[in-house]
């Protein structure tokens, strides 16, 4: 067991755990610690853009209209109040020292997204903007001296004493040895679990891990029922789901039916610039009753060289697939996306535990409601992965020695199994915890999922087997949120309770050995 120490740990290497990385470096020596490689997240195939009220025709108070409206009763203003002020402060911080976002002479291309009422979304080499920040934010911590990165590097286990942080039990994958990480404070920023479902957008990384540590170690979950599905996801049969931006539709796009007719303009008064939540349901709908696994995208009537150039690497990748964006109908169809809920989180970015603060898409700080506005989760990356390595440099360091873990061991039989186990819990979710949910399906899913999790619920060393355990462990989180939450609203669509219900105008609250508890939305 090797025993490493540092001020602060970060445990993730998307937008939010570089920022807080970047941030913490001030106050002291920091860690890294990524299961991949440093440029392996979410944040960094993100194609859309940063959302920012920086033009003279918008203000925050607009995007903080926007923002409340698309989260549907469920965000807590005054999150949002921090997140469209100081996120445009520091996306000017960005631009300020040399962020390329996209210009036309000296103004900046903005772009518009579903549920924005302006053109407010940066982006950067058109739709690579998540590769761009990323890549940026990467330089910005390269260059600094007292920041170690450990890739290929997964954490096992928070480490709490008396509901005080002491440090973290990880596995080096390359070198097969145990580390535990010393520190006064550590930032988890391990991003988001839509791999869970069968059919996603996102890296084979994003398994939510950080949730299943958290929720281990006595951390608060809070809404996590609440899963965005990306309304215009590439349907090929057999191949991954390719995303194709929101931007894409902000630029003009249609959906078009298996008919051919735009059926989002009967819908809603944004047509296809919607609410993802709206634009998904509505797509799901079509696909339920053409019996079709997938409609249409089409760009056909829009001007050709501006959109190939504006989207030049979904273009690239569309051709690898024989098609031509500005020429063919796109088959399309919603796929796992964003989790909306996460662990629950103060305006500083703290959990419950003492020096456990947690940022990017694993957190619920109150932001993103019962439904993400597009572009808006970059920013939050930026603005929450900085107040935690704020408050974080508070931390006193705790005293006496770390207790240190039974080590971990990989066995390769055990592949199989996991991969076995992956394939089983990614159906039991896509059937039953999919875009639209019911009673039955639920408590299939609860039952089908508790077995699993008794089956593996003494596994403590062996790295698949609790792989296996920690995803029972979320699906369940996520399914027994579903169960209890009698109404539809925003991610979470139920066809047995098909209105909102004021009464679930609450966050939904679970933790460890204790009873799901609702806490009332900050209005």
């Amino acid at each position: 067991m090797h025993v490493l120490e540092f001020d602060t740990v970060v445990i993730g290497s998307g937008l939010a755990g570089l920022s807080a990385a970047y941030h913490s470096s001030e106050f002291g020596k920091v860690a890294i610690v990524t299961k991949s490689q440093l440029d392996t997240s979410n944040s960094y195939y993100a194609q859309g853009g940063i959302a920012a009220a920086i033009s003279k025709d918008d203000s925050p108070e607009k995007h903080l209209h926007d923002t409340l409206v698309t989260g549907r009763g469920l965000c807590d203003r005054d999150a949002v109040e921090i997140l469209v002020n100081e996120g445009r402060d520091r996306v000017l911080e960005l631009i300020e020292l040399g962020m390329p976002f996209d210009r036309e002479g000296k103004d900046f291309v903005l772009g518009l997204e579903g549920g924005h009422s302006k053109r407010r979304i940066l982006h950067a080499g058109g739709d690579a903007t998540g590769k761009a920040l990323t890549c940026f934010k990467l330089g910005l911590v390269q260059a600094k001296k007292n920041i170690e990165s450990f890739e290929y590097v997964t954490a096992i286990k928070l480490l709490i004493q008396e509901n005080r942080i002491q440090g973290v039990h990880a596995y080096d994958f390359k070198t097969g040895e145990n580390i535990v990480f010393k520190a006064k404070a550590v930032i988890m920023a391990t991003g988001g679990m839509s791999r869970i479902f069968a059919r996603s957008t996102n890296p084979h990384t994003a398994t939510g891990d950080g949730v299943a540590l958290a929720y281990e170690a006595g951390a608060q979950i809070s809404d996590i029922e609440f899963i965005q599905f990306h309304p215009s996801a590439l349907y090929i049969p057999n191949q991954e789901a390719y995303l194709i931006s929101e931007a894409v539709r902000g630029e003009g796009a249609w959906l078009l039916n298996n008919k051919g007719e735009r059926f989002m303009k009967d819908i809603h008064p944004l047509a296809e610039l919607a609410p993802r939540d709206v634009v998904a349901y509505s797509i799901f709908r079509q696909i339920q009753k053409s019996g079709d696994k997938f409609i249409y995208l089409s760009l056909k009537h829009l001007d050709k060289e501006k959109i190939r150039k504006r989207f030049h690497n979904i273009n690239l990748h569309l051709k690898e697939f024989g098609f031509d964006i500005t020429e063919d109908l796109l088959p399309i169809a919603p796929a796992a996306h964003y989790m909306v809920g996460g662990v629950h989180t103060n305006l500083d970015a703290e959990t419950n535990i003492s020096g456990l603060f947690v940022c990017g898409e694993l957190a619920s700080t109150g932001v993103m409601g019962a439904n993400r506005l597009a572009s808006n989760s970059l920013l939050e990356c930026l603005v929450f992965g900085k107040r935690a390595s704020e408050k974080a440099a508070k931390i006193k360091a705790s005293t006496g020695d770390i207790e240190l873990p039974k080590p971990v061991y990989v066995d390769q039989a055990n592949e199989e199994t996991f991969l076995n186990y992956r394939n089983n819990l990614a159906e039991i979710m896509s059937d039953k915890l999919g875009i639209v949910r019911n009673r039955t399906g639920l408590e299939d899913a609860v039952r089908q999922l508790a077995e699993i999790t008794e089956q593996f619920k003494n596994e403590t060393n062996e790295y698949n087997l609790l792989k296996i355990q920690n995803e029972a462990a979320i699906c369940q989180l996520v399914a027994k949120a579903a169960l209890i939450r009698e109404e539809s609203r925003g991610g979470h669509i139920r066809e047995d309770f098909q209105n909102e219900n004021p009464d679930f105008k609450v966050h939904c609250i679970q933790q460890k050995n204790k009873e799901i508890h609702f806490e009332p939305v900050r209005e």
